[in-house]
């Protein structure tokens, strides 16, 4: 009878120290309220309530995350594209996310939805597909000026999907498959004339090379053949110089003979003869005749008279014509 008694009042004892002993993890806020009236926010750690008067609700501070759901959004082109979103908010002040607004995780997802409209209402769909950094940096900033009454700031936004009709992506991607074909053919083409420019500028050096080859060739050719002749006339000059000096040589030798030997008349008048002879033989067309050939001629009549005479002496003929004493008359027939 006694333990029937004594375990319901145990049980008492125990849920009313359950009621009054409460802990607030780090991560949390406690929000104390006695008797319907806010009273404090209790911080991480063990609190001690007054059963049935003081009551306790407690706000996660960690960031939080809502996904706003997918929604049709006509751009500036009048182009219907599907977005949605994610937004990262994190509490600040717990007593204002729990007295100033009953849902908040419904008002921050119809604040975004509404947002979104407008902002990519506003750009085109090239740009609304360029501009994500832009969208989001501007939906946070709208957002944020939004839920700070709300005790919340929000952290970062980010676009997941923009996804337009299915007949303007196949334009997209046929259009995108065009441009990369174009890219190709332009970048085929300028390989193709670089690759001719270059093999045209190596024919061109490869003619100045060639054209200055043959000049050098021929420039050294030219030394060449001049550097020959120049020798060749080298030689015959050393030739005839040695020639003119051997005959001079033996020239001076023969009139030295005949200065030593005493000469007179009639013996220059057989080299007369001599010489006259020679100028005959010879092949030219044109004949050098000494002034006082007249005499010449009677001085060697003279000789072949004598010679022919057998008799007459050297001595009795006239005496050869020179400069300064003319010829002797010839004898009459």
């Amino acid at each position: 009878m006694i333990a029937i008694i004594f375990i319901p009042i145990v049980l008492v004892i125990f849920a009313f120290l359950f009621s009054a002993i409460k802990i607030v993890s780090p991560y949390q806020r406690g929000i104390l309220e006695r008797l319907g009236k806010y009273k404090g926010t209790a911080e991480p750690g063990l609190h001690i309530l007054i059963p049935f008067i003081d009551s306790i609700k407690f706000v996660d501070m960690r960031e939080q995350v809502v996904d706003v759901p997918p929604q049709e959004v006509i751009t500036a082109d009048n182009v219907v594209v599907s977005v949605d979103a994610v937004v990262f908010y994190e509490p600040t002040d717990p007593q204002r996310l729990v007295y100033n607004i009953a849902n908040f995780v419904l008002a921050i997802t119809k604040l975004a939805q509404t947002n979104l409209r407008n902002l990519i209402g506003d750009l085109s769909l090239d740009n609304a597909l360029t501009s994500r950094d832009s969208i989001n940096t501007q939906l946070r900033h709208v957002l944020d000026e939004a839920t700070d009454k709300w005790g919340v700031r929000v952290v970062r936004v980010e676009i997941q999907r923009i996804d337009p009709p299915i007949d303007v992506m196949n334009a997209m991607h046929e259009q995108m498959k065009a441009e990369r074909t174009r890219r190709a053919t332009v970048t085929e083409a300028e390989g193709f004339r670089e690759s001719e420019i270059t093999r045209a500028e190596g024919d061109k050096q490869a003619t100045i090379l060639h054209a200055e080859g043959r000049r050098q060739q021929q420039i050294l050719a030219a030394e060449g053949s001049a550097q020959a002749v120049r020798t060749e006339a080298e030689a015959e000059r050393f030739r005839l110089e040695q020639v003119a000096t051997g005959r001079g040589e033996a020239i001076r030798q023969e009139f030295k003979g005949i200065h030593d030997g005493a000469p007179d008349n009639e013996l220059l008048a057989v080299k007369y003869l001599e010489m006259l002879s020679a100028l005959g033989d010879g092949k030219a067309t044109k004949l050098i005749v000494p002034t006082d050939f007249a005499g010449i001629l009677g001085a060697v009549s003279g000789i072949a008279e004598a010679m022919r005479g057998g008799g007459t002496d050297l001595e009795e003929l006239p005496p050869a014509p020179t400069a300064d004493r003319p010829p002797a008359p010839a004898p009459p027939q």
